[in-house]
């Protein structure tokens, strides 16, 4: 059971909309084949009721009503009137599952409460309301009064209800709690229908699930990833991953194919970023970034494990950066179609870890400005060098640049103002060439690409087309900023002419 629309909803700052909740309870139920939805709490607003409305009218039309659950509470029939409005057939109702939370909050007997909800089930039936029944904060009910549990249990099994919903409300449990209380209550109402809802307090909501399923939960709840209250509810990828390759004895229906569709999707329409590391769902976890590793993936796949990006409709990629080796480089340029001899990749390579020193990461989509860059480097000795330079922009003064640069040996060092950092750099270095009686070729083309999808720090290729006397050539300049990738296609043309 997917409770991403109420208890994922829970997270702090997320609200769906009508249109998403419908949105999202569509793929949920049709693409991505989960069992049932929690789709809302009742009485919560005007903007639920709508939604449930709507979730509801859908899914009467497609056969979807029995799928469609939301929580109830005990407060003598408000939730039973409203979910009839809304036209749903399914109630959880919210109860107590510790002797605690019912003397401190409700500040009433196991008799009183049991009393009310033996009567909010049948009002929920005479309205044609199915029931199952949260036993709130139940984890703790085991550890501290586990005879309150098992009372309540005893009186459940009398009332017409189709499941016990079991929450680690706190996500407090261990892994061997969980195994514990689930097989204890499990070998005592061996026709009950159990439901485990774990919470993730700990980082231990999926070693819970394994071992609940393992005690013989009949159900599990989850959230697309991992979306709810404090630190979150088990997460429904790295639960299904897990429950289909160590579980294998165990149906689940779930389109692992589709969990990623879905991922993105609910964090488009929550607004909650899926970290980067988030096992299945993550945006690295299918990228190898060591170069050792992308040379054992080529020398049978010595680094992969069952988590296959492909189950999940993802790709593995290899992260070109400092770590990165010859095998990474290869593997990005099979996937863009190219080949080089060995001493060219060597020289990118050494470039790709020179840029990784820089910049985080170089993209795929940046080979191509590497491999143009490192290739056209090849035709030249460096005889004149750039060897340092300032550049200003300041607001209501004009750019400026003072630089360095070495000709044959000798150093000249000028300053010059202009109409931008580049104009400035190129009227310094005219004043430079001026003093060797040399003339500059003319600048007639000045272009800037970066690749597509790229962020604030990606790579960007200058290309420069210079015009002498008796010809035109093009040099290009590589670098994260795009002044010093034009100095560099500068320098490029320098030892050219």
């Amino acid at each position: 059971m997917d409770t991403t629309l109420r208890d994922g909803e829970q997270t702090s700052g997320v609200s769906f909309s009508i249109t998403e909740k419908l949105t999202i309870t569509q793929l949920l139920l049709e693409e991505l084949k989960v069992d049932r939805v929690e789709v809302a709490s009742a009485r919560v607003s005007d903007g639920e009721f709508a939604s449930v409305k709507a979730i509801m009218v859908w899914a009467k039309i497609h056969g979807y009503t029995e799928r469609i659950e939301v929580l109830a509470f005990v407060d003598n029939g408000v939730s039973i009137e409203w979910m009839n409005k809304a036209g749903v057939k399914v109630q959880n109702l919210l109860t107590k599952g510790s002797l605690n939370h019912l003397t401190h909050q409700l500040k009433k007997t196991p008799e009183q409460h049991f009393s009310e909800i033996a009567s909010i089930i049948e009002s929920a039936k005479s309205h044609g309301i199915s029931t199952n029944v949260y036993l709130e904060d139940w984890s703790n009910g085991m550890r501290n009064s586990p005879d309150y549990v098992y009372q309540y249990l005893d009186f459940l099994s009398t009332q017409s209800i189709k499941r016990v919903l079991l929450p680690d409300t706190l996500g407090v449990l261990t892994p061997a709690e969980t195994f514990e209380f689930i097989s204890a209550i499990r070998s005592r109402y061996p026709d009950m229908h159990v439901d485990f809802h774990a919470h993730n307090d700990y980082d231990l909501g999926t070693a819970n699930v394994l071992e609940a399923v393992k005690a013989g939960a009949n159900g599990l709840h989850v959230t697309v990833n991992g979306m709810g209250e404090r630190a979150g509810n088990v997460s429904m990828s790295s639960a299904v991953a897990a429950i289909y390759d160590f579980m294998p004895e165990v149906e689940i229906g779930v389109r692992e194919s589709f969990i990623y569709t879905v991922s993105k999707l609910v964090e488009s329409f929550s607004g909650i970023r899926i970290p980067a590391n988030k096992p299945i769902v993550g945006e690295n976890v299918f990228t190898q970034t060591a170069g050792i590793h992308a040379d054992g993936d080529n020398k049978n796949n010595l680094y992969f494990n069952d988590l296959l990006p492909e189950r999940f409709g993802r790709k593995r990629s290899y992260a070109l950066g400092k770590t990165s080796g010859k095998a990474n480089i290869e593997k990005n340029l099979q996937e863009l179609g190219l080949k080089l001899s060995e001493e060219d990749l060597k020289k990118v390579t050494q470039r790709v870890i020179e840029l990784g020193d820089k910049k985080e990461t170089v993209t795929r989509e940046d080979l191509p400005y590497i491999i143009s860059d490192v290739l056209d480097s090849n035709s030249y000795s460096d005889k004149v060098i750039v060897e340092s330079y300032v550049l200003t922009h300041s607001k209501g003064l004009r750019p400026s640049a003072t630089i360095s640069v070495r000709i044959d040996g000798e150093v000249f060092e000028e300053n010059a103002q202009g109409d931008g950092q580049f104009d400035a750099f190129m009227k310094a270095l005219t004043k430079v060439y001026t003093k060797k009686d040399l003339c500059l070729p003319k600048l007639i083309d000045y272009a800037v690409r970066i690749a597509p999808g790229s962020n604030s720090d990606a790579l960007c290729e200058t290309i420069i087309t210079w015009e002498t006397p008796s010809k035109k050539f093009i040099t290009r300049g590589l670098d994260s900023d795009q002044t010093v990738c034009a100095i560099k296609s500068t320098q490029k043309m320098l030892n050219i002419i």
